[in-house]
């Protein structure tokens, strides 16, 4: 079922090897996200406000949730192991 223009599908996608996400808005690519928060900020920067991405009907979290962001905890473990 499509959704009227004024509430555009709106998909972040599975993890990358990174453990970022890119979102999607129809066919246009708003940017990559590694946090829920930035998925929220992606989508106001386009004009699309979404009070609650982790639990709105608009958006659609493939290959995990709003809460999984694989590797990237590991890559943020290792760079202050590196700094320390």
């Amino acid at each position: 079922m499509a959704h009227p223009p004024e509430h555009p599908h709106i998909v972040v996608h599975s993890p990358a090897l990174d453990g970022s996400r890119r979102v999607t808005s129809g066919d246009e690519t708003l940017g990559v996200a590694s946090h829920a928060d930035d998925v929220a900020e992606l989508l106001r920067l386009a004009d699309l406000y979404v009070t609650d991405v982790e639990d709105s009907d608009l958006v659609e979290w493939r290959g995990g949730g709003p809460d999984d962001w694989p590797g990237l905890h590991e890559h943020q473990e290792h760079q202050e192991h590196r700094r320390g």
